[in-house]
């Protein structure tokens, strides 16, 4: 379902990581850009907007008033929206992926 939304709302570069094994925080993460601020906030609040919706899910989010990175936190999967800067400069993917394994485009 958030791949979906994150699609729906023209998310690029959509990278899904599974975490089993690597953290207790989480089971998967997922990265994406969106092209500006405002397209970032809009694809965070319509992606909390829908899980809260279809799911009953309550997320944490942060820097949705920024809009350089917003965090969502659904409990099992956490969701980093980026600006593509910002994305470069931090390579959450980077860090969080196993070495010598592809990334899962979505």
């Amino acid at each position: 379902m958030i791949l979906t939304s994150l699609d729906d709302d023209k998310a690029e570069d959509v990278v899904s990581i599974d975490l089993h094994g690597k953290t207790q925080m989480a089971d998967y993460m997922v990265v994406c850009s969106g092209r500006s601020s405002r397209q970032v906030g809009a694809m965070a609040e319509k992606l909390v907007d829908r899980l809260k919706q279809d799911h009953g899910r309550i997320c944490k989010v942060e820097g949705k008033d920024q809009g350089d990175w917003v965090l969502i936190d659904t409990g099992d999967i956490i969701v980093h929206i980026f600006r593509p800067e910002v994305r470069e400069f931090y390579q959450l993917e980077k860090m969080w992926m196993t070495p010598g394994a592809p990334a899962e485009h979505a």
